[in-house]
């Protein structure tokens, strides 16, 4: 195991939340496979899963919904900080600072111990990381930031602050769909964060911001990022296998977003999100970049090596089309993911406070019986 690095196949928890089984592409939250919350679920209805193992009636529903909307606002001051900011600032660097500074306008920021005060913060939290998205997405253009409305969901809410237009049905449902994949995924490294930090008797937001300080790395949230640059470098469907054979075949690359940690065979989120790519392409009349996306799997899956390694593309791989077809920045991806991800982190907070802090071992590879030279002898 620790030849391996990375901690693979190390047991750090007992959790409720999402059960992964990477052999046969199988993903559950709390016992509802992925592919029918997909179908059926607002991202309010998974948040409330992941916190109580069941899903809300519709009394539940509308009440958290209402106090994630209620909530979402953000102060005055953070958003005065956003503007002050460098316009080139990296949006999870401005994300990740905007959190840090709403710890200071929650009353309830300090409470370390109580479940119930930290389940509120996440759900003001919830609200407020979509606002803070959408807030710096207006920032950066030089435009000003749009309250969020109480009568929307999460979804509605984003599509409606980025532009300031009623939301469009077809982006609300697939920016929905993305949430809701994204939500949790076992003990990934920013939730393996949040819950190292928790475990020290940390503060929910503190360890949110840890969570989006590890999303940030590219080899974890900005695989999405680098994948749609790839197809904007391709730019044309006419360019998918010239390109292929000129950096695939010869080693010089590799795909962004085909391939993944865990599954070994068909990411199930990728198919779900293939298809509403689609959908959104042809509503918004944007195919190109879809198309590009479809022609390289395509040929990566007829190529001896990916057949050979069961590579197949992953969730960043078609999110990253979702994403870009609801006009997104490219900067602006690893920002949402951590907007969804919002509900996996904060479930693993609440389930890890009160809990032993987490102190792995470490082998000790370095010298030994090294005697000391004084300075002016060295």
């Amino acid at each position: 195991m620790a030849d391996k690095g990375g901690l693979e196949e190390a047991v750090v928890a007992d959790i409720n939340t999402s059960y992964i089984d990477g052999s046969i592409g199988e993903l559950i939250y709390s016992g509802y496979a992925i592919e029918d919350l997909a179908e059926n679920a607002t991202f309010e209805e998974v948040l409330f899963l992941l916190f109580n193992t069941r899903l809300p009636n519709r009394r539940e529903y509308e009440d958290l919904r209402s106090a994630i909307a209620q909530n979402a606002a953000i102060p005055v001051e953070v958003i005065a900080m956003l503007k002050s900011l460098p316009k080139d600032t990296a949006a999870m660097a401005a994300l990740r600072t905007a959190i840090s500074m709403l710890s200071a306008f929650d009353s309830e920021a300090e409470n370390l111990t109580d479940k119930e005060a930290a389940k509120a913060k996440a759900i003001r939290l919830t609200g407020q990381i979509t606002t803070t998205c959408a807030a710096w997405m207006r920032i950066v253009k030089g435009e000003e930031p749009i309250t969020p409305r109480t009568d929307l969901s999460v979804a509605e809410n984003f599509v409606y602050m980025i532009s300031g237009d009623e939301p469009e049905a077809t982006a609300c449902a697939a920016l929905n769909v993305y949430l809701v994949l994204l939500a949790e995924h076992g003990m990934n490294a920013s939730t393996f964060t949040t819950r190292v930090v928790t475990a020290t008797g940390s503060d929910m937001h503190s360890a949110i911001v840890a969570g989006i300080g590890a999303l940030k790395g590219p080899s974890h949230g900005g695989a999405n990022s680098a994948a749609m640059n790839m197809f904007l470098e391709i730019g044309d469907v006419n360019n998918v296998a010239p390109w292929f054979e000129k950096y695939i075949k010869s080693g010089q690359r590799r795909i962004m977003g085909i391939g993944h940690r865990v599954y070994k065979s068909n990411d199930p989120r990728a198919g779900i999100l293939r298809r509403h790519a689609e959908a959104l392409a042809e509503s918004s009349g944007k195919r190109k970049w879809y198309d590009i996306a479809v022609k390289l799997a395509e040929t990566a899956r007829a190529d001896e090596y990916f057949i050979q390694r069961n590579l197949y593309p992953n969730v960043d791989y078609y999110s990253a089309i979702v994403l870009y077809t609801l006009d997104l920045d490219v900067d602006m991806f690893t920002p949402l993911f951590a907007m969804s991800r919002i509900a996996g982190w904060s479930a693993h907070v609440v389930a890890q406070m009160g809990g032993r802090l987490i102190r792995p071992k470490a082998n000790y590879v370095g010298p030994r019986d090294c005697k000391w030279v004084p300075i002016d002898e060295r």
